[in-house]
């Protein structure tokens, strides 16, 4: 485009042309005399090694030649042979880590100053939740209401009934897919059971509307796990407005308005049943005469302590949002990328159903009272969390005041991300970082293999402020949906 300027004022020279191409001129010039000769690999000016960065714009022009930038970084980070990286895009540091030790600091020595998260564009779709709030008190009242209503203990012992009710009409369905000999689309499949399961303990119901002959998601169903997934993939894509929040309305990179039309499918298919328990709640029979069936009921029903309704309409849609976004994705990819695994490795997949075999014999299906003695499964999903992240990085940490991170200085605003990625593939803490072994998992000081990771060698469900409240019910849809499958 700026070669096309160029010619046209040269060949046909006006007042118009000839301003352009003295801008372009000028622009060509500032960039050359300023652009980056080489790579800072010190500790200069106390920032952790990274790219010389271009006046104003930062890291800008490599972050828009090199897609993925996920990838661009994790390059760079190879390139440089360190754990840990600053990329300035507009005024930005983004910081990224891939050493489990650097991890644990960000998490729980620097975890009150890196508590919060940034705003942009795609969080500011979700005001009112937990995952994407900026730390503060709406992200502490959201919070603590899920450590205490949603998914406590009790609370999950509570909804069994209907995790179980959806473990066997998985198996149903998959069966009739055999019966007629269709084929089996895994992530189908897997999606959709965590789908349905999210759906029962949200709303009390699988379908939204028309119920499927085959027990498969329907028109509706299949809508919002498409705009789940959308949001997923593209609330923290490195968007450029997210750096440079005066182009937000542009759409420069077409995220706005997959967003938009996600966000716009969920409201359709949530608002109407959320208004009417909403009504139900508080416009209807007392809270005497009625039961909290589901997540919803609790949030729709909790009072504080003067009695007044503790959750607006808004909130509690976007709260409906984010708990469908954490209890979806992870348990649906990581089986997928397993039975992959399996099909390259068949030794897995008989270690794998011959346990199930011990443990649970051929009288009966796997059930969650189970789960504490299936350790190989489990191993093999934590080696599929590790080495198959859904996304590359964990949501970025916000620094909330200057703050130092392996002997680094990290400005006030930067961006931390915990690379999934580099974490899990780090040569450093693991052998054969590429290759699926999940007996590296299985060790003879634990008898019960956990999902989590405190050592935060890969990330599953973090740590700290922002760690994933449900570890419990993480765990439980994963090995279930792992195990009926198998």
């Amino acid at each position: 485009m700026m070669i096309n300027t160029l010619v046209k004022a040269l060949l046909n020279p006006s007042p118009h042309t000839f301003s352009g191409a003295i801008l372009i001129f000028t622009l060509l010039f500032v960039f050359q005399k300023y652009r980056p000769k080489k790579v800072r690999i010190s500790k200069q000016n106390q920032l952790p090694p990274g790219p010389m960065p271009w006046p104003l714009v930062g890291c800008l022009p490599a972050m828009l030649q090199q897609k993925p930038v996920s990838r661009w970084i994790h390059l760079l980070m190879k390139d440089m042979n360190t754990d840990i990286a600053c990329v300035r895009i507009g005024k930005v540091h983004v910081i990224s880590i891939t050493c489990p030790k650097i991890a644990q600091e960000v998490v729980r020595k620097k975890d009150a100053i890196l508590a919060s998260r940034p705003t942009s564009f795609a969080t500011n779709l979700l005001v009112g939740g937990t995952i994407f709030c900026p730390f503060g008190d709406q992200w502490k009242k959201m919070r603590r209401i899920l450590t205490s209503e949603v998914v406590c203990p009790a609370r999950h012992c509570s909804l069994y009934d209907k995790r179980a009710d959806e473990a066997n009409h998985l198996v149903q369905y998959v069966y009739n897919l055999c019966q007629s000999s269709k084929d089996i689309d895994i992530r189908v499949v897997a999606r959709h059971y965590c789908g349905n399961v999210t759906r029962r303990l949200m709303f009390n119901k699988r379908y939204f509307s028309q119920v499927m002959p085959d027990g498969g998601p329907g028109a509706d169903e299949i809508e919002q796990i498409n705009a789940i997934f959308d949001l997923l993939r593209y609330i923290f894509a490195f968007c450029i407005s997210d750096y440079f929040p005066s182009l937000i309305g542009l759409d420069l990179d077409g995220h706005e308005k997959i967003l938009k039309t996600a966000r716009k499918t969920l409201d359709k298919l949530h608002d109407p049943i959320i208004t009417e328990r909403i009504k139900l709640w508080r416009q209807g029979s007392s809270d005497s005469e009625r039961e909290t069936q589901d997540w919803l009921d609790v949030l729709v029903s909790l009072k504080d302590a003067d009695g007044h309704f503790l959750l607006t309409a808004e909130e509690i849609k976007t709260q409906t949002i984010e708990l469908f976004l954490a209890s979806v994705d992870n348990p649906s990819h990581a089986v997928e990328c397993i039975l992959a695994e399996m099909m390259n490795n068949p030794d897995v997949l008989q270690e794998a159903t011959n346990e199930i075999d011990r443990v649970v014999g051929n009288e009966r299906l796997v059930d969650e009272c189970d789960i504490p003695r299936l350790n190989y499964l489990k191993a093999c999903i934590r080696e599929a969390i590790r080495l198959h992240p859904l996304v590359p990085f964990n949501p970025p940490h916000q620094a909330m005041e200057d703050t130092t991170i392996a002997g680094y200085f990290i400005p006030k605003g930067s961006h931390v991300l915990l690379s999934r990625l580099g974490l899990g593939r780090n040569p450093k803490t693991w052998e054969e970082p590429l290759k699926f072994k999940p007996e590296r998992h299985l060790t003879d000081k634990c008898s019960d293999v956990l999902l989590t990771e405190p050592e935060l060698r890969f990330i599953s469900f973090s740590s700290g402020r922002r760690g994933c409240l449900g570890v419990t019910l993480g765990t439980t849809m994963t090995v279930i949906l792992l195990a009926r499958l198998l």
